[in-house]
């Protein structure tokens, strides 16, 4: 596992033993649900809520809660990461796709951060394999 111990460090977190790869903080998900810490709404789900208001409250874009906001402690190489678009998550998994913005506070002096392809890599060539 790729994962470290810096939740414990860096926000004063109560983890299990071992690596801990990733932290949900806000989400909306059947495998990791969001619960309202205060206000008249404190201990109620997201979804709950989400039913409970109806889906205007996430805009007229969106059938669902568009947002998973998770910290990584990277502590070694991740895999290849791939994530299918709203179109087949919808199509296959019943849920939005995977579109990912990343804000590194920490990481080693020699970390490096690859992203991309390698030249000449095309859609087509991807699908022989």
């Amino acid at each position: 596992m790729w994962g470290g111990r810096k939740f414990e460090t860096y926000f004063k977190r109560n983890i299990p033993k071992g690596n801990v790869a990733e932290s949900w903080e806000i989400c909306c998900h059947k495998n990791g649900m969001s619960i309202i810490k205060n206000g008249p709404l404190k201990g109620k789900a997201l979804d709950e809520v989400i039913k409970l208001y109806g889906k205007e409250i996430l805009g007229k874009k969106y059938d669902s809660f568009p947002l998973l906001i998770k910290l990584i402690d990277a502590n070694d190489k991740l895999s290849i990461q791939v994530h299918p678009d709203d179109d087949y998550s919808k199509r296959v998994e019943n849920q939005l796709g995977k579109t990912e913005m990343w804000y590194v506070i920490d990481a080693k002096e020699d970390a490096k951060l690859v992203y991309g392809l390698k030249k000449g890599t095309t859609k087509e060539s991807l699908k022989k394999h």
